[in-house]
């Protein structure tokens, strides 16, 4: 028989899920936490035990992302010299498949940003640690006389725009590229922008 904390780690974790089925289904502004705790299968005051709001639940969402991020920089083949190009081939193919898969979270929290001043303070502080994770991957570039198009972290949220960009495309049926040819699309063109060199 599963301990107290067995099941609340449990449920806490149906909530998640069932959230995500729900905001694929609905959209995050659309849904209700009564939705939430349906598809769980679980009472409905069950979700205030876990969560103070949807906002929270979605924050539990982001930490959950961040952690998996950090997972992909433990993947064998990482490289943090993005003066080679297969490092950045690494790192696109990374953020590519990270966002394909957890697009229903991201579209979500980008809903909740238009909504909440604080949850898009949060998501914002998100945004920056993350290029914060990985600033010291364009260190290398200055010694080997390389300038970028600007500062390091504006020239990492131009990447991050650009990919979750044609990302976006290629959901909607805007930009038509398989996964392969995207990737490879933008390690040239990312390349390029950062180094000044052809792939």
């Amino acid at each position: 028989m599963a301990s107290r904390k067995e099941r609340s780690v449990e449920t806490e974790q149906a909530l998640k899920d069932a959230a995500q089925r729900v905001f694929a289904e609905r959209g995050y502004l659309n849904t209700k936490i009564t939705d939430i705790t349906t598809a769980a299968g679980r009472a409905a005051g069950s979700f205030y035990n876990h969560f103070a709001s949807k906002e929270e639940l979605l924050q539990a969402l982001l930490a959950d992302l961040a952690v998996a991020g950090d997972e992909q920089a433990e993947q064998p083949g990482h490289n943090p010299d993005f003066s080679d190009p297969d490092a950045v081939r690494f790192h696109i193919a990374g953020y590519w498949n990270f966002a394909k898969k957890n697009a229903v979270v991201l579209r979500a929290m980008g809903q909740a940003a238009i909504v909440n001043e604080d949850f898009a303070r949060t998501l914002s502080r998100f945004g920056v640690d993350q290029r914060a994770d990985i600033a010291d991957h364009l260190d290398g570039l200055a010694a080997k006389g390389l300038q970028l198009p600007s500062g390091v972290d504006a020239s990492l949220a131009m990447v991050f725009y650009l990919a979750q960009g044609i990302l976006t495309g290629v959901e909607d049926g805007a930009v038509r590229l398989s996964d392969d040819e995207a990737i490879e699309g933008l390690t040239r063109f990312i390349y390029r922008g950062l180094t000044g060199r052809d792939y």
